[in-house]
């Protein structure tokens, strides 16, 4: 599906180096009560597409790529996203001349056939590596159409530079702090890389806050209090739609170098969510 011209627009400053970063101690919360709503195990043949009850796609090159100098093409080809037949989709960046890019890759989501306000998020997965290599799970507020970026909101669950692949940021933006200014915090591996093992990606978002995750141990908290300390606007009280994807260079994290190798993928062995448990 061919997104707006909006769409591309207002996303130049959405994945701008992240402002604020910082590297946080590292908390484990106490077990929470929930149930969940909504899933997508990625159980099919390989070579099958995901399912377009849960997932549709963006297509094309974007403006002036994406809105973030972005090198792909994104399409709905299986070659970028199909299952494996082992219980995992998996998003696919090639180099190869295509549309006018010099590389594909796919961008999936839920806008219009899921949309959630509150509860839990989460994805398990392994992600790519390598200078220019950019995978994200993050989601838009689905007011977006209609107010566009930054009023619509974005969290971002995950974003990664390839070149770092042992750490990932977990953001938020919105009015008076997106892009640059967004709220943010980086968290880093004690061991190892986000790139040889699954690990798990969460957050858990309620009426005046939103915990961000990695494999349950909670890394930051951002209040409401923390965005009106900015001067910003809470926009996080209205169903949200989920995003999946690997770009390929972009301002976020620069272009390919000779270092990095093609085809890269994001393994996803599973998108869950989940509701508080009455």
């Amino acid at each position: 599906m061919t997104r707006s011209a909006l769409f591309c627009a207002v996303l130049i400053l959405t994945f701008l180096t992240t402002a604020c970063g910082t590297e946080s101690s590292s908390e484990t919360d106490g077990e929470e009560s929930w149930q969940l709503v909504w899933s997508d195990e990625f159980d099919g043949t390989a070579g099958t597409v995901p399912n377009s009850d849960n997932w549709t796609y963006d297509i094309g090159r974007g403006s002036n790529g994406w809105g973030n100098q972005e090198l792909q093409y994104y399409t709905d080809r299986p070659e970028n996203a199909s299952l494996d037949g082992d219980g995992n989709l998996v998003i696919t960046a090639i180099r190869e001349s295509f549309g006018g890019a010099s590389y594909t890759s796919a961008r999936i989501l839920t806008q219009d056939l899921f949309e959630q306000q509150y509860g839990r998020f989460e994805a398990r997965l392994k992600t790519p590596y390598g200078p220019g290599i950019w995978p994200a799970f993050w989601m838009l507020g689905s007011n977006f159409e209609t107010v566009g970026w930054p009023t619509s909101g974005e969290i971002d669950i995950m974003e990664l530079r390839g070149q770092e692949p042992s750490k990932i940021a977990g953001s938020i933006h919105g009015p008076g702090f997106f892009a640059g200014n967004a709220i943010t915090r980086s968290y880093t591996l004690p061991d190892g890389r986000f790139d040889t093992d699954y690990h798990l990606f969460a957050i858990e978002w309620s009426q005046d806050k939103i915990d961000f995750y990695v494999d349950d141990v909670r890394y930051q908290t951002i209040t409401r209090a923390d965005v009106s300390n900015r001067n910003g606007t809470w926009v996080f009280d209205q169903p949200f739609f989920m995003i999946m994807n690997i770009a390929v260079g972009g301002t976020y994290v620069g272009p390919p170098s000779q270092q990095t190798t093609f085809p890269q993928e994001m393994v996803i062995d599973y998108v869950r969510v989940y509701s508080k448990a009455e």
